[in-house]
């Protein structure tokens, strides 16, 4: 049997650049970025586990980090010899660990709030930084528990984005969502158990833009604040008005920023 490998969308020609979307979307959140890159970069947004077009999510192990990178070998070897990560919210942290594993062929590495919550938690136990994101799934795993799938992710969604902001999604939108939140307690246990220190990220001698949204949860600006401490080569951009889901909500002002950084390489 062969093994699993992850769905992707693939254009241009140029240095590689590997694209890795959040929860509750996938790899077609990139399709502005695709486009504004393609004249000079070889991309590849690819679906994680339980997205779009890749293998769901599974049932019969604990998921971590290192089985997403697993997964997405294939598009890392498409990649080529050296190549960028792009990573938003799940996808940054599954970005961070594909640096760990592929750094001697990362060329630089843009961020948007990578959700790598360990590296709070393993600097202090609750209460702490991450409680936010912590009681949300509780909540949403409750409401699953109860049938509410609708409710699950409307908890997740107006935690990330506002209240109010489920109930304004067109209706497929809330249902392909209500779909994608039955994975919240496997997203949170391999983001909160992610076994990787810290420190681990010192040794990521690359370029890295770690861009965060004046209006997000404290839950990601934490994770966004211990990333600074350590990464050798960041450049942090706050992004005026924006929240954690910045690159959905205002893709051309993110993907701008994103292309100016991997443009001075």
């Amino acid at each position: 049997m062969q093994p699993a490998a992850a769905f992707f969308r693939e254009s241009g020609a140029g240095p590689g650049v590997v694209c890795l979307h959040s929860n509750a979307s996938s790899s077609g959140q990139w399709r502005g970025l695709m486009d504004l890159l393609a004249p000079r970069f070889h991309i590849l947004a690819a679906d994680t586990y339980g997205a779009g077009k890749s293998p769901p999510w599974p049932r019969d192990r604990k998921v971590s980090l290192r089985d997403e990178v697993a997964l997405l070998e294939p598009v890392f070897a498409r990649a080529g010899d050296s190549f960028s990560l792009v990573g938003h919210s799940y996808g940054g942290g599954i970005a961070l660990i594909g640096a760990l594993v592929h750094r001697h062929r990362l060329r630089a590495m843009a961020l948007y709030e990578p959700t790598l919550f360990a590296v709070v938690e393993q600097e202090s136990r609750s209460p702490n930084d991450v409680d936010g994101i912590r009681n949300c799934v509780a909540t949403s795993v409750a409401a699953l528990g109860a049938g509410d799938a609708t409710g699950a992710a409307r908890c997740f969604i107006d935690f990330w984005m506002g209240a109010g902001s489920f109930d304004r999604m067109p209706e497929r939108v809330q249902a392909a969502t209500a779909e994608s939140v039955r994975n919240i307690q496997g997203w949170k246990d391999v983001l909160f158990d992610e076994p990787t220190s810290l420190e681990a990220f010192a040794g990521l001698d690359v370029p890295v833009l770690l861009m965060v949204g004046s209006k997000s949860p404290l839950s990601s600006r934490a994770v966004a604040q211990r990333l600074t401490r350590v990464l050798p080569r960041v450049e942090v951009v706050e992004l005026p008005g924006l929240g954690h889901m910045g690159p959905v909500t205002h893709p051309e002002t993110v993907n701008d920023v994103v292309c100016r950084f991997l443009g001075q390489g």
